[in-house]
This record gives structure tokens, sequence and C-alpha cells, in this order.
């Protein structure tokens, strides 16, 4: 089970240069999309370096497939 989900906004150890440290994932796998919640700039990174660089999990997508 993946303990990051498309969606989830996470905040990170340092801050972006626009001031920002929350992200939104935009995509998952070997490498992770993370885009700004503030200025909107999309970064990949490796996913060692992404859970490296996580402080904390801020709120999470649960989304369930049952209706």
């Amino acid at each position: 089970m993946n303990r990051y989900q498309v969606g989830d906004i996470v905040k990170m150890k340092k801050t972006h240069p626009c001031g920002g440290d929350l992200w939104e994932i935009m995509r998952t796998g070997v490498d992770i999309r993370i885009k700004c919640t503030t200025c909107k700039r999309v970064l990949l990174l490796p996913r060692p370096k992404f859970e490296k660089s996580l402080k904390a999990i801020i709120e999470q997508n649960n989304t369930s497939s049952c209706q």
C-alpha cells in the first residue's frame, strides 16, 4: 500500500524560494511529481529524495472506489 496518493498535500523540510512549503502530489511512482500550492511550480523528485525531504502529510486524499 502506498503512503502517498495523488492529491495529497504534504509539507517539505525546506521552503520553496517563493516562500511556500506546502506541495500537492500530482504523480507517484519511481519519481514523485509535486506542485507548490503557492506559486504552482512543478518539481519531479526521485522517491528516495522526496521521502528524505518530507516533513509531514498535511491532508490526505481519501477517495474510495466503493460507492
